[in-house]
């Protein structure tokens, strides 16, 4: 696909709101020590923040992206069943931080919650896109 101004633009956006998430994450994980935000909001931010990274890398119109960010998400989660970390004897704590040490079915939950964020995100961003192209085709003889 050819790169327009707008998807530069848009690119522009989704780094800055990735660079953003990462920082608040970041801030969270070392002076919040509370049961509420980092557990909940932290996890609900995290999803959110990958969802802007590969939007990042594809800005363009993926319906299914919310999903699989997900089912990514469950993955992890489920890995911390075993628990994962444990068993390959990962000693880096950034590692042990990004991929998790305990389970919790609330965290699946806020999973959801950060997708259904992006989701309506793309829902809103794709169809306001859609309308400035339909102008821009009538604008130049082209059916929508």
């Amino acid at each position: 696909m050819k790169t327009t101004p707008n998807i530069k633009r848009a690119r522009i956006i989704y780094a800055a709101i990735f660079v953003i998430l990462l920082a608040v994450e970041i801030l969270i994980g070392m002076y919040v020590h509370d049961s509420f935000v980092r557990p909940y909001i932290g996890d609900m931010l995290v999803v959110i923040l990958l969802w802007a990274a590969v939007r990042m890398i594809i800005p363009y119109e993926i319906v299914w992206l919310s999903g699989a960010i997900y089912i990514f998400s469950v993955i992890v989660e489920l890995t911390q069943l075993i628990p994962l970390v444990d068993f390959l004897k990962i000693e880096n704590r950034l590692i042990r931080v990004i991929m998790g040490t305990s389970f919790a079915y609330a965290d699946l939950f806020a999973y959801a919650a950060g997708c259904a964020v992006t989701a309506v995100i793309d829902l809103v961003l794709f169809r306001k896109r859609k309308k400035i192209y339909d102008v821009q085709n009538i604008q130049n003889g082209v059916a929508p």
